[in-house]
């Protein structure tokens, strides 16, 4: 969406967990005038492996983006488009018939009933372009997918938006790979995104040290600096992340970067706050299983 300088974003409460991601804006619009615009919201880029996994706990994911308006359910419509790297292949796989977003329709553990209908010409262009694999088919493109709709902020009034969905989780099967002996870069550079402190790095250094412990995580990303398409800042935000409980767990843990004091609100519910907040980067919270 283009920026809205004259809206502001009073209040915004995000709560995140790994099933559930919910989030409150209180918008006023302190102008003589009602002002009618879009409003967008997009969540982070998803690709097919990672969907798989989410889809594995839960078979939402895609379609239960709920919309509240002054506590009355609305429409909106969805964007999604397809990239391989920075080159988009919307048009054509729409024109195709694939479902961008849902990866051709693929069910958890199946091949894309969209791909596999394909004309032995279609599969071999998606093939060259790099958007199918060549032996299984499995698809290979990234989406970009937003919620929008068109909204009216009365003159000198606050309008109240919420919406909730099950966010697509991304995880690792073992923090060895990033704190072990011989750590992979890539998932040494992932565990450092979640800005892991001293108590939590200590436990975690030591379960990738020892023998018969192993820890792994998801995580959950929220696109944050779409705040800064209006009228910045925003003046009063909360953020409240809920831990997960695993079974025969010995230690459950969540971790993100936040600069400021963290306030713990009971055993799984922890609390960020800040006044006139204009957010730089994105939002990742981490969930650690420790076995």
């Amino acid at each position: 969406m283009n920026r809205e300088p004259r809206i502001t974003m009073a209040k915004a409460v995000l709560q995140i967990s790994v099933s559930e991601v919910i989030v409150d804006y209180d918008f006023r619009n302190d102008s003589d005038e009602d002002i009618t615009t879009t409003v967008a919201f997009p969540i982070p880029d998803y690709d097919d492996d990672l969907a798989r996994e989410s889809r594995g706990a839960s078979q939402r994911g895609f379609d239960d983006f709920l919309l509240r308006i002054d506590g009355a359910g609305t429409r909106y419509s969805v964007e999604a488009r397809a990239f391989l790297k920075d080159t988009e292949y919307t048009d054509l796989l729409t024109t195709m018939h694939v479902d961008i977003a849902s990866f051709g329709h693929a069910p958890e553990a199946d091949h894309s009933p969209d791909i596999l209908r394909l004309a032995p010409t279609q599969r071999k262009e998606l093939e060259n372009l790099g958007l199918i694999d060549p032996d299984g088919g499995e698809p290979l493109w990234k989406v970009k997918k937003k919620y929008y709709w068109q909204q009216t902020f009365p003159a000198h009034k606050t309008v109240h938006i919420s919406h909730e969905y099950s966010p697509i989780a991304g995880s690792s099967n073992s923090i060895k790979y990033g704190m072990g002996p011989s750590p992979e870069a890539y998932s040494a550079k992932e565990l450092k995104s979640f800005c892991i402190d001293g108590r939590l790095h200590a436990i975690l250094q030591s379960v990738a040290d020892s023998r018969d412990q192993s820890a792994s995580y998801l995580y959950v990303d929220f696109i944050l600096t779409t705040a800064n398409t209006w009228k910045t800042p925003i003046e009063d935000f909360t953020l409240i992340v809920e831990r997960k409980r695993w079974k025969d767990s010995r230690g459950d843990y969540a971790s993100f970067c936040w600069d400021g004091p963290v306030t713990k609100i009971d055993a799984d519910h922890f609390s960020a706050h800040a006044i006139n907040l204009v957010p730089t980067t994105e939002l990742r919270v981490g969930f650690f299983d420790v076995k």
